[in-house]
């Protein structure tokens, strides 16, 4: 089968285009055809010897979580999926999942249908970042009718959908983003929307209940400046590099908590999230649809920081 895979760590030339044996399901699991697979900060961070590098060890390896794709076989034990079902996932994170390629492998509990309302190419954009956000505000904030929520890089793969998840569950939403997609997040249901290049945002928003921080202290020393925005008792909930034992402890002394986040594969909750979606309640943004082998250009894209939603790779027709 086609696939992307590299032989060293680096930056995006490393990805390279190769055939190699096409996986077989064992039981409890489903053999998928991926049509489409979605891009990650993540995907690029291991790439280059970060992110999940540690886990995967090594190259070769194939990137890749977000799948978006068809069931071609089922193992033994497989009764919730068959073959033809339409499904979507984030199989296996943060073991290899192998989305950049025609088939992936993985036990059917990690797949959910795919929503209806969504074609591959969106549903590829969904997995791991509508996880990360329904995990961090209802399983790890426990976000109630009422709070308010804060979320850096709310334009982004996972910012996009924490707004509308909390906005979902009853809070008041305020995003960090630049001026250009101001319009797109208050259509997406942010209370309020902060340029953070007009001055610190710091500065502009108290009184929060919830930090949903994706961009971490690497990034101008975001999640130490968030404590100024929570109120007692506060949640500061760091993504991209977790929290410095010094930060949990600077939180502490202030009556604030901060922790690291690390998504789970979860097949109930996309099954909810579908549901959502093709209700109305959760919009999915996708900026460019690449071929499979231009995985390249799309780490190059994703190094400049600038997408709306997600980019996404379409794997076969």
């Amino acid at each position: 089968m086609r696939a992307i895979s590299q032989d060293t760590f680096g930056g995006p030339e490393v990805l390279r285009p190769v055939r190699v044996p096409r996986p077989e399901p064992i039981p409890t699991e489903v053999l998928v055809r991926v049509v489409s697979a979605g891009v990650n900060p993540v995907d690029a961070k291991t790439r280059a010897g970060g992110g999940m590098a540690g886990v995967l060890g090594a190259p070769p390896f194939i990137l890749g979580w977000d799948v978006s794709g068809v069931v071609e076989e089922t193992g033994f034990g497989v009764h919730v999926l068959e073959p033809g079902d339409e499904v979507y996932g984030m199989p296996w994170f943060p073991r290899q999942a192998g989305a950049y390629a025609e088939y992936v492998t993985a036990p059917s509990r990690q797949f959910a249908r795919k929503p209806r309302s969504l074609n591959h190419d969106e549903a590829a954009a969904t997995p791991l970042a509508a996880l990360t956000a329904w995990q961090i505000l209802r399983d790890t904030a426990g976000v109630e009718p009422g709070r308010r929520v804060l979320v850096h890089a709310a334009a982004g793969g996972v910012g996009h959908f924490a707004v509308q998840i909390a906005k979902h569950l009853g809070a008041h939403v305020i995003g960090t983003a630049r001026p250009a997609k101001h319009e797109w997040l208050r259509e997406l249901g942010a209370d309020e929307v902060v340029d953070y290049t007009a001055g610190p945002f710091e500065d502009a928003v108290h009184d929060v209940d919830v930090v949903v921080d994706l961009l971490g202290d690497d990034h101008d020393s975001t999640s130490t400046r968030s404590l100024d925005t929570l109120r007692p008792g506060g949640l500061l909930v760091a993504v991209p590099s977790g929290v410095s034992s010094d930060l949990v402890r600077r939180a502490a002394e202030r009556g604030l908590r901060a922790c690291g986040f690390l998504v789970e594969p979860d097949g109930a909750a996309l099954t909810r999230i579908a549901e959502l979606i093709d209700g109305g309640r959760l919009a999915v943004g996708v900026e460019d649809v690449l071929p499979l082998e231009q995985a390249a250009a799309a780490h190059e894209r994703l190094a400049e920081g600038r997408t709306r939603g997600k980019l996404v790779l379409r794997v076969t027709p």
